[in-house]
């Protein structure tokens, strides 16, 4: 059964894989990406001066080297040492199973560690 978590104990529990490799899979609009990430960190943004609705006004960065899983299966360098994930004050936030999941309008997205 998923476990309900508010924005605060998400992050308290997302910081204790800092250090760790983490494998983000995001579903959005019917299309499906898988990004593996050497996380050194977590930090939230805010932007108050959205141009418009479709810019998130938080955002969760992944801070750390990453690499994307491409549709032939090889992988390619992130081109940011940072991945963003668009927040909103809709978004649920899920723990089961040890992954972590987020729910927003646009989109989900689940967060686990990598076993190596």
């Amino acid at each position: 059964m998923s476990k309900q978590l508010s924005v605060e104990q998400f992050n308290e529990n997302l910081q204790q894989w800092s250090g760790k490799t983490i494998k983000v899979t995001k579903h959005e609009q019917g299309d499906e990406d898988t990004v593996y990430i050497d996380l050194n960190d977590v930090s939230y943004s805010r932007d108050t001066r959205r141009a418009d609705e479709y810019e998130p006004m938080h955002e969760l960065k992944l801070n750390g080297e990453g690499r994307t899983e491409t549709d032939r299966g090889d992988y390619q360098p992130l081109p940011s040492p940072v991945y963003e994930i668009p927040l909103e004050d809709s978004t649920q936030y899920q723990y089961e199973d040890h992954r972590f999941s987020l729910i927003t309008d646009r989109g989900s997205y689940m967060i686990e560690l990598e076993n190596d």
